[in-house]
């Protein structure tokens, strides 16, 4: 049996989406474990690009089980315009390619309301959410007034929750927040028409997952943010509202962790991230503002612009360590070509010693400096590379570096956003 996980290896936008797709060639059942429509994943195959937010990366193989599993936060109305913008661009989704897990949790109306309102009374101290109101739908999960998908499939118990949270919403929107009421009425009759669309599709997904691995089939675990916004080991509190992690995995779709046989860690040949947080290697002069334009580093989901900086090894090896990875996929090493040095991060000069791990403290870390290796760098050759003894030597030395310095091997190299600009280099 096969059971792998896809992790994004650092702040998010490392390429999850591609390479889920292209490694899901291989598998029977993608699975995504956590996050909600808060994620975007571009996927280009031949002259087509395709945007997917909450359907996992294998709905765009015919012969592949996709699911969507219990620590996914749902907004059905999100979901259903993504199948309808799917089926509009020749992607069939029916409840034989997808599974949604019948413990997920809904995002309601207010859910999306609270997030905004809430983001608007931090004024400088916000957080950078994107309003889908994944962070409030994951605190009434934990709070224990959350509505589940199941609770949907039985209209009288959704109608008596439905109203005795938006009594106790409401009041808060109205009275704390200052916003206006949602209306109950419209949102049941909404969400029950969303609940007979959904019916079809809605699984104990915890037992597909289990009998698929136990048959012997290739199941791909997809992860929707990366390992720096988890809730536990990212720059909290600029982190999203779930473990992002490959302990994650095991919580979101219900197997365990004996069960998993690999973890591959998507990084990207520099880094990036959106919104508020600190960011050690980051650049803020023209190098910065060339790698953004050259690599389209702007967000799927939201458009907003990418902070871009040089590779952080640091982040890298703290990712293998806490996820346990045991390979890394690395990405967009075509958007470095044409520059003359490029540099990489080994560590952090902090008190007066190196580090090579990333503190919980944001003081701490704003006291990090950044202790930098130089490379030299490649020309626009790479993108034209199709395996491994292709690339540029200058290209290949950086790859080694990465690998060296995280005691991690590389097993797939992206040179460009289609399918066929992908390379192994190693077995998984």
């Amino acid at each position: 049996m096969s059971a792998f996980i896809v992790l994004g290896a650092q702040w998010g936008d490392e390429g999850k989406g591609k390479m889920t797709d292209y490694l899901a060639e291989d598998a029977d059942v993608v699975v995504r474990f956590q996050g909600g429509n808060n994620a975007g994943h571009t996927v280009e195959v031949g002259d087509k690009q395709y945007k997917l937010h909450l359907i996992p990366s294998g709905i765009l193989y015919d012969d592949k089980v996709n699911v969507i599993g219990n620590g996914v936060v749902v907004d059905p109305k999100a979901l259903f315009e993504e199948i309808e913008y799917l089926e509009g661009v020749g992607v069939k989704v029916t409840p034989e390619k997808l599974m949604i897990s019948d413990r997920a949790q809904l995002i309601m109306p207010y859910h999306k309301t609270l997030d905004r309102l809430k983001e608007k009374a931090r004024g400088k101290n916000d957080i950078g959410t994107t309003g889908k109101g994944i962070g409030p739908c994951y605190t009434d999960k934990f709070e224990r007034c959350g509505i589940r998908v199941c609770d949907l499939m039985h209209p009288e118990v959704f109608e008596e929750k439905l109203r005795e949270n938006m009594e106790a919403k409401n009041l808060y929107i109205t009275k704390v927040l200052g916003g206006e009421a949602e209306n109950f009425e419209e949102t049941l009759k909404m969400y029950l028409e969303f609940g007979k669309k959904l019916k079809p599709f809605v699984k104990d997904t915890s037992v597909k997952v289990y009998d698929s691995i136990k048959e012997d089939k290739n199941v791909l675990f997809e992860g929707a943010q990366g390992m720096l916004l988890d809730i536990d080991y990212g720059t909290y509190p600029y982190v999203t509202s779930s473990n992002t992690t490959a302990g994650g995995v095991v919580s979101g779709s219900g197997v365990g962790p004996t069960m998993i046989t690999n973890a591959v860690g998507i990084a990207k040949a520099y880094t990036t991230r959106v919104g508020k947080g600190p960011f050690p290697t980051e650049l803020l002069d023209e190098t910065g503002d060339w790698i953004r334009e050259k690599g389209h580093e702007y967000g799927v989901t939201t458009g907003r612009s990418r902070r871009c900086g040089w590779l952080d090894l640091v982040i890298l090896k703290t990712t293998v360590r806490v996820s346990g990875l045991t390979s890394l996929a690395v990405t967009k090493i075509d958007t470095l070509a044409g520059l003359d040095k490029i540099k990489v991060c080994v560590g952090y000069e902090f008190n007066g010693e190196v580090i090579d791990y990333f503190p919980a403290s944001l003081e701490d870390l704003a006291e990090c400096k950044p202790v930098y290796e130089e490379f030299d760098g490649w020309d626009e050759s790479v993108a034209d590379a199709r395996s491994y003894e292709e690339l540029p030597e200058n290209a290949k030395k950086y790859i080694e570096r990465i690998e060296e310095f995280t005691g991690t091997r590389i097993s797939i190299v992206s040179v460009g956003p289609k399918r066929d600009q992908t390379m192994r280099v190693k077995e998984l």
